[in-house]
């Protein structure tokens, strides 16, 4: 058999790598002779830069600004060619300590000398995965670090963060960095917010990342300001694009000042690792993350390699160590097998401790199914 793992990581357990590595072991130990491709996979969430690491990229360390401006080392996958940026590692809420959490003062500076640092290295193609972000300020701050001027009404420039938008007076792009101008960024972002509004990046992410009833109606009017600036000097009008939203607005930023646009993290990822490539002639596909519930069909890994297998008439089998309403997941034609790892009942810190061990053992148990219905 022709096989190829292409799980996600397991959150607060294991990595997508260290996941595809345990199911080879489980499978090889029943089946040794067996042809097996590892694509360790994800969502362009957390996890993506780990998993292109694991491709054969090269892991670029930069030391940039956090999202209060305290110094963070952060590092990106880099082949020479496309580099792949988690935003978390530079502007993430993970950075934080929950009672330093602050929206108004957060900035995405950080993450536009990621970019900056993939340009210096020659980058051609730049992925952004923007989730996990402690920021929302319309990747404002990611501008700036670019060369973005937004200038207030005496010619200063704005200070860091979301709340400072409320006083930007003029955008100037001149000292834009030119070699944008021959890069094709893309934007890893599985959620359709608009900017601002009730389902906004203030409204909706604001609270998680600090921001009380007064700050998230602060914040929203100055994203809100800061689209109409960025309408009458650059001549876009992207607020209410599905994605605009994503990461405290810098989906939005990303997309009006250099030209990108979102799509869905697992098929950039999928792309980017060549997953169809690999899927073509396959006889089974095996996927996988910690939990399967109803999130799982909106951008999920699993959902988008299931689909892609099924497109390559790839039987798909997933694992997870906690599966919740599986009869209402998969619409017809999309065929999944849905299988938990545990062989016994356990308490979640017990399934999450022998997570490796009960791949392992999962995988062994589907590799004899397999020689049970004929595939030898």
């Amino acid at each position: 058999m022709r096989i190829v793992i292409a799980p996600d990581k397991f959150k607060g357990s294991l990595g997508a790598v260290a996941v595809a590595r345990a199911v080879e072991r489980g499978w090889r130990s029943v089946r040794a002779r067996d042809e097996i491709t590892l694509c360790p996979m994800a969502d362009g969430g957390e996890g993506t830069v780990a998993a292109f690491i694991d491709a054969g990229f090269r892991a670029v360390t930069q030391r940039v600004r956090g999202p209060l401006g305290a110094p963070v080392d952060a590092v990106y996958a880099f082949d020479g060619a496309t580099a792949v940026i988690e935003m978390a590692a530079a502007s993430g809420l993970a950075l934080l300590d929950e009672r330093a959490r602050d929206a108004a003062r957060a900035s995405t500076f950080g993450t536009g000398e990621l970019i900056a640092s993939a340009l210096d290295g020659g980058a051609r193609r730049i992925v952004v995965g923007i989730g996990g972000s402690a920021t929302n300020d319309g990747g404002a701050g990611c501008m700036q670090a670019l060369g973005a001027r937004l200038l207030d009404s005496a010619g200063a420039e704005l200070e860091p963060g979301g709340a400072a938008l409320a006083r930007l007076a003029r955008i100037d792009v001149s000292a834009l960095d030119a070699r944008l101008r021959a890069v094709h960024v893309d934007v890893a972002c599985d959620v359709d917010n608009p900017l601002t509004g009730p389902r906004g990046a203030a409204a909706v992410y604001g609270p998680q990342k600090g921001a009380d009833p007064a700050q998230v109606a602060q914040l929203d009017a100055a994203l809100a300001h800061f689209a109409r600036i960025v309408q009458r000097d650059l001549g876009v009008d992207l607020a209410g694009v599905p994605g605009a939203g994503a990461a405290g607005g810098l989906g939005y930023g990303l997309m009006a000042f250099l030209g990108a646009l979102p799509r869905p993290g697992v098929e950039l990822v999928a792309e980017l690792r060549g997953l169809e490539r690999l899927l073509d002639g396959a006889d089974l596909c095996i996927t996988g993350e910690g939990r399967v519930d109803e999130q799982t069909l909106m951008g999920k890994t699993l959902s988008g390699v299931a689909r892609l297998a099924h497109g390559h008439g790839v039987r798909a089998v997933a694992l997870a160590a906690v599966v919740e309403a599986e009869e209402a997941l998969w619409p017809a034609p999309l065929e999944l097998a849905v299988l938990p790892i545990a062989d016994r009942p356990m308490e979640p810190a017990e399934s999450k401790a022998r997570v490796a061990e009960l791949l392992e053992r999962a995988s062994a148990r589907l590799a004899r199914l397999a020689t049970l219905f004929g595939d030898r």
